[in-house]
């Protein structure tokens, strides 16, 4: 069964104005960028098991194509779906860097899902760590990501990751 990390009640301060919450439609665009660096900054191990599979790195793509406003929030959905295809039969390294990707451009559609390609970005460098490197993999990984967070993001960002690092296999803890 696959594990759901979006909150059952979602942060209205993780959802745009239009849609009830407060979000604006800029700090919806820096939630989005931020975790298309946090995938992409994973993306080489997903390239190393599968040079020729462009999906990630096209949906990450995909992703900064809507906050140019050059790509509707409905391509940047399906192709979410894509990317997370190609994440299927991978070993886990490379299968956590496609799903961060995914998470990545569904930024588009559910801004919550920022913490998603963060989570699986963590994962992926785990993953790809020797065991007894583990736990050092995972903070370097959390910490390069935390000073990438948008200024003015940053007590929101937090918040949610203390709020939902249960439900994300506990990569946000301190």
């Amino acid at each position: 069964m696959k594990r759901m990390i979006l909150p059952s009640e979602r942060d209205p301060r993780l959802i745009t104005v239009r849609r009830g919450g407060t979000l604006t439609d800029e700090h919806h665009q820096q939630l989005a960028e931020w975790a298309a660096q946090c995938a992409e900054h994973v993306l080489p191990l997903f390239e190393q098991d599968q040079p020729h599979d462009p999906r990630p790195r096209e949906a990450i793509a995909v992703g900064r194509a809507w906050i140019r406003g050059e790509a509707r929030m409905t391509d940047a959905h399906n192709t979410a779906f894509t990317a997370n295809a190609a994440a299927k039969g991978r070993p886990a390294p490379a299968k956590f860097a496609a799903l961060a990707a995914g998470q990545a451009v569904a930024v588009a559609h559910v801004a919550a899902h920022d913490l998603g390609a963060a989570a699986y970005a963590i994962r992926a460098a785990v993953a790809a760590a020797p065991a007894d490197e583990a736990e050092a993999a995972r903070l370097k990984e959390r910490d390069w990501q935390r000073e990438r967070i948008p200024a003015e993001l940053r007590e929101l960002v937090l918040d949610d990751q203390r709020a939902r690092s249960a439900i994300c296999w506990n990569v946000f803890d301190d």
